[in-house]
């Protein structure tokens, strides 16, 4: 059998999907990222009507239709008071390809990329399936990521840094400040900030910022998606946005990679950006409620927990042995180090699910809890 390339070598499977094969299938999952919400209508509509008036049946645009760039670019002037072309918007298979193109058009062999610790595990898988070299940093006791950190880490060897905000596995928001300083860090280094901001909608404390809002030197791009804000994991549409050359050069990655986004996808997002948004406060509101009893729980187990700000995740310190005691169980949690070695000590749990199942998963835990202090 012929070698494999080194890159690919040095990734293996998540350890989510490892703990999801390990479970049994009556399992509570609360180590799935995903909304338990269903798809707003008027975004599944519209990818019927467009399916059955025979609009995707060819290829859009590279970039995605002209109507999905615009409503994105409406979206950033809505929510963010950005001022973004919809010629320099990709629209991508999820924000996990946004990820990737940004990475694959930016980073040599070699190249380092900066990202936090624990942090979203295709950051480490991207950068080696780009070349680079992964450089996690770890982060404050509150789970941000702190831009003094960031910039200490810099060499002339740095490509790009990436922000995670609100941020999974952690559920942590940077402050505007931070979000300030992460811009100013890609100026005076001239390296690239990619900011990921898939969970922008889901912030209980504080606000969203992004580093685009005060970029100056076109040295930040913006990943973003439908999947977490309209709960459309499934229909795998996300976006890139940066300057004109940035976009350019990642066009070339995506249109031999993916030629163009699903169209469905594309007429359904399309909708989900335009129309109305009560879905996305109400999500909202049900994972904020979600949080405060998981927080409770935490609390009376005797489990120290930084307060997540936002996204629906939750990263408590927990003893040797939790993760596997939970799991037996029948509660599905992430153990921290499938994050990052700075994740060792504590678990990841996502409160993605109904507020019953959420007490009878807090319950368990609690009793496994016990039993490991025994």
């Amino acid at each position: 059998m012929t070698e494999f390339s080194s890159r690919v070598e040095q990734v293996s499977i998540s350890g989510i999907r490892e703990v999801f094969e390990a479970a049994g299938e009556d399992a509570i999952n609360l180590g799935l990222g995903q909304p338990d919400f269903p798809t707003p209508d008027h975004a599944r509509e519209a990818a019927v009507d467009a399916i059955r008036s025979g609009k995707v049946d060819a290829y859009t645009s590279n970039k995605g239709t002209l109507e999905l760039r615009e409503a994105i670019a409406e979206k950033h002037d809505r929510d963010n008071d950005l001022a973004v072309d919809p010629e320099d918007v990709i629209a991508t298979s999820g924000g996990s390809e946004a990820l990737h193109i940004a990475l694959e058009a930016h980073v040599d062999a070699g190249d380092e990329v900066v990202f936090p610790d624990p942090g979203f595990v295709s950051y480490d898988a991207l950068t080696h399936l780009a070349g680079g070299t992964p450089k996690p940093v770890g982060l404050r006791e509150d789970l941000t990521m702190d831009p003094a950190t960031v910039e200490d880490a810099i060499t002339e060897d740095t490509a790009a840094f990436v922000v995670n905000s609100p941020a999974n596995p952690t559920g942590a928001v940077q402050s505007p400040e931070d979000m300030r300083e992460f811009a100013r860090i890609a100026s005076d280094h001239d390296v690239l900030c990619v900011s990921d901001e898939v969970y922008e909608h889901q912030v209980f404390e504080g606000e969203h910022r992004s580093p685009a809002e005060f970029d100056e030197t076109g040295n930040v791009v913006v990943v973003n998606a439908c999947s977490k804000a309209y709960s459309m994991t499934g229909w795998r549409l996300g976006w890139v946005t940066g300057s004109n050359e940035r976009i350019e050069r990642m066009l070339r990655v995506h249109q031999y990679a993916q030629a163009c986004a699903s169209a469905p996808a594309q007429y359904a997002a399309e909708a989900a950006l335009t129309g109305p948004q009560d879905p996305v406060v109400e999500m909202r509101e049900a994972f904020e409620a979600r949080r405060d009893v998981l927080l409770e729980g935490f609390e009376e187990m005797g489990l120290e927990c930084p307060t997540p700000k936002g996204a629906f995740y939750a990263m408590p310190k927990v003893p040797e042995g939790w993760v596997e005691e939970v799991i037996d169980r029948g509660v599905v949690v992430v153990p921290g180090d499938a994050f990052g070695e700075n994740g060792d000590g504590y678990a990841r749990i996502s409160y993605a699910t109904d507020m019953e199942t959420l007490k009878e998963a807090i319950d368990i835990m609690a009793e496994a809890t016990a039993a490991i202090r025994e």
